[in-house]
């Protein structure tokens, strides 16, 4: 088996054309790609989705029957491999959703007040807003916080308490 010549990740986004050879595999916006691994003596994949600049997922490869070479793509595997890469990013999407974005809901004698936190990770200017809205999704109170803002039942019930004044 033969392996594409040095190409760069960039080169393998220029084109929507779909490629199906031993070493490369592109379709359906992903390509495969098996590489040396530098780690040792084996083989990578590297699944790259189109308009990436990074891999979404690298990981081993099998050595082919003669042991030195690496076991041809297929469309069994290439479809295995956009199911786990494409996993990899919702997983990390959720995560990263899940550090971004905080609730509290209180439950308080004059109805339910959901609090939520947004983080804006701008380089230049970190932030968070800070909103507390009713049970109907009518805004109460909105304000610009501190990045590191600390979202929990006491500062929720302490914004709430607060007149939905900016916490200090």
């Amino acid at each position: 088996m033969s392996l594409p010549s040095e190409t760069k990740p960039a080169d393998l986004r220029e084109t929507d054309a779909a490629i199906h050879e031993p070493g490369l595999w592109r379709d359906h916006g992903w390509t495969a790609r098996v590489v040396k691994n530098n780690d040792d003596e084996g083989w990578a994949v590297e699944m790259i989705k189109a308009g990436e600049p990074e891999p979404a997922l690298v990981g081993p490869w099998t050595m082919g029957r003669d042991k030195k070479n690496p076991k041809p793509l297929d469309v069994n595997a290439f479809n295995t491999l956009v199911k786990t890469a494409s996993e990899v990013i919702r997983r990390h999407e959720q995560s990263l959703h899940a550090l971004l974005h905080k609730s509290v809901v209180l439950a308080l004698p004059a109805g339910r007040v959901t609090v939520t936190l947004d983080i804006v990770p701008d380089d230049d200017d970190p932030h968070a807003v800070l909103v507390a809205v009713d049970a109907e999704g009518n805004e109460l109170g909105r304000h610009r916080v501190a990045a590191d803002f600390r979202l929990g039942t006491a500062s929720a019930t302490a914004f709430v308490d607060g007149g939905f004044r900016k916490p200090g």
